[in-house]
C-alpha cells in the first residue's frame, strides 16, 4: 500500500492505493488517515492526484482512476449505483433504496454511504435526505455542501 495527501479546495486529501487501483479517500483532518509509506512513485496516485486537480479546476465531471472498494455485496451494490449519479445530479436515500432493490431501506442505504472508502471518486456527496436537505458525509457537511457546489449543484440551505 501506498498514500499521498493532495492539497484541494476543501482542504488535504489521503490517496491510499493497493496492487494499481485506490482503495481509500480520507480526510486527514478528519483523522481518518491511515499512517502509510509516503509514495509518490505509484502510478494510479499520480492519476487520481490528477483527476481530482480536474475536477476542482472544474474540467473533470467523471473519474477514470481504476478503484478497488472492499465492503459487503450490499455495500458494493449501493456504491457501484452511486456511480452512476452523474456530475451535477442529486439523488435521495430513499431513490438509492428504490434502485438497489431495497424499498425500505434507505437508513440501510445511508449506512452502506456511510462506509464509502472512496469519497468523490464514488460519489456519496450527490445524496440527499428525503426533504433535499444535507445529511451525513465522512468529511463533514461543509465540505459535502462545496462538493455540491463545485458541480454547480444548489445545495439545500440547511
Amino acid at each position: 500500500m501506498q498514500a499521498r495527501i493532495v492539497d484541494s479546495p476543501i482542504g488535504q486529501l489521503q490517496l491510499v492505493a493497493e496492487s494499481g487501483y485506490v482503495t481509500e479517500l480520507n480526510w486527514p483532518a478528519c483523522h481518518r488517515a491511515v499512517a502509510l509509506p509516503s509514495g509518490n512513485n505509484d502510478d494510479v496516485l499520480s492519476i487520481a492526484a490528477d483527476e481530482l486537480g480536474q475536477f476542482f479546476l472544474g474540467s473533470r465531471r467523471a473519474f477514470t482512476t481504476p478503484i478497488n472498494a472492499q465492503g459487503t455485496d450490499f455495500q458494493l451494490r449501493v456504491w457501484k449505483e452511486l456511480l452512476t449519479i452523474k456530475w451535477g445530479k442529486t439523488r435521495t436515500y430513499k431513490d438509492v433504496a428504490m434502485l438497489v432493490g431495497l424499498p425500505k431501506g434507505a437508513r440501510a442505504v445511508g449506512a452502506a454511504i456511510g462506509r464509502n472508502p472512496i469519497p468523490i471518486f464514488i460519489p456519496c456527496h450527490r445524496v440527499l435526505g428525503s426533504s433535499g436537505a444535507l445529511t451525513g458525509f465522512s468529511g463533514g457537511l461543509t465540505i459535502k455542501k462545496a462538493l455540491l457546489l463545485q458541480e454547480n449543484t444548489k445545495p439545500p440551505l440547511s
